[in-house]
C-alpha cells in the first residue's frame, strides 16, 4: 500500500461520518430544552417556597389579622347556615301547605304540569321526586319513591280544554305499561291528567294493574292533603316499615 493511500485512509477514519454530524446538534437541543425546564421548575419552587415563608411570617408578626379574619368568619358562617335552614324549613312549610285547583292545573303548560305533579308528590313524602319528562323519557315524566319504599313512575297527559280536551287511550297506557316496570323498575305505574280518560283505556288498566288518575281524582288530590295512594286501589303493599304504617 503506497504512503498516499495510507493517508487518505487515515483522513477517512478520523472524520466524524455524515449521520453523526446531523444528530449531534439535534440532541443537544434537546437536552437544552430538558434543562431549561427544570431550571424553569426549580425556580417556580423556591419562589412559591419563599412567598409562604414570608407570608408566614407576615401572619406571625400581623397575628391579629388573623384574630379579626377569624371573629367575621365564625358569624358569617353561622348566619349563612342559619338562612340556609330558614330557606329548607320553609320549603317544608310550603310543601306541606300545597294545593291547586283544576283551573290553575288547565292554565299550566304541560311542562308546569309535570313539575306540578313533582310537588305534590313531594308534598306527599316523597322526598326525592324528580321531574324527568322530556325527549325520550320513555314513559316516565316523574319518578319518586314513598315513605314505605315503593318506587312510582307518572306519566302525566296534561289536556290544555280539560275536559273537553282529547282523550287519554289505550295507547298511552301500552306506552306506560310497556316500559314503567321493565325499564324503571317502578312498583306502582300511574298515568295523571286533567282531562278525560276511555273506557277501554281504564279496562286496559285494570287488566294491566296500572292507575289511572283522571280529573276527578286528581282534583280530590291536589286540593286537599291526603297523599295519592290513599286515593288509588289496590295499590301494592310497603316495601319497608314506617312510622306511619
Amino acid at each position: 500500500m503506497s504512503p498516499r493511500t495510507r493517508r487518505v485512509r487515515a483522513a477517512k477514519a478520523g472524520r466524524p461520518s455524515a449521520r453523526r454530524r446531523s444528530r449531534g446538534p439535534g440532541r443537544g437541543r434537546g437536552r437544552q430544552r430538558a434543562e431549561d425546564r427544570l431550571i424553569g421548575l426549580l425556580v417556580a419552587v423556591v419562589f412559591a417556597v419563599a412567598l409562604a415563608v414570608t407570608v408566614v411570617n407576615w401572619l406571625l408578626v400581623h397575628w391579629w389579622v388573623l384574630a379579626v379574619a377569624g371573629g367575621l368568619a365564625v358569624p358569617a358562617g353561622g348566619g349563612w347556615l342559619y338562612h340556609r335552614r330558614q330557606r329548607a324549613r320553609w320549603a317544608a312549610v310550603r310543601a306541606q301547605g300545597l294545593r291547586y285547583g283544576l283551573a290553575q292545573l288547565d292554565a299550566l303548560h304541560h311542562t308546569r304540569f309535570e313539575y306540578a305533579v313533582r310537588d305534590l308528590m313531594r308534598r306527599d313524602g316523597c322526598q326525592d321526586a324528580v321531574r324527568v319528562g322530556g325527549g325520550g323519557d320513555l314513559g316516565a315524566d316523574v319518578k319518586a319513591t314513598d315513605p314505605y319504599g315503593r318506587r312510582w313512575v307518572i306519566q302525566c297527559k296534561h289536556r290544555r280544554d280539560g275536559l273537553a280536551g282529547s282523550a287519554v287511550g289505550t295507547p298511552d297506557l301500552q306506552v306506560l305499561n310497556g316500559t314503567a316496570r321493565q325499564v324503571h323498575g317502578a312498583d306502582i305505574a300511574v298515568i295523571v291528567t286533567n282531562g278525560r280518560v276511555t273506557a277501554p283505556a281504564v279496562d286496559f288498566a285494570e287488566q294491566q294493574r296500572l292507575h289511572v288518575v283522571d280529573r276527578r281524582t286528581l282534583g280530590v288530590w291536589a286540593s286537599g292533603s291526603r297523599p295519592l295512594w290513599e286515593l288509588l286501589r289496590a295499590v301494592p303493599p310497603p316495601r319497608k316499615p314506617t312510622t306511619r304504617s
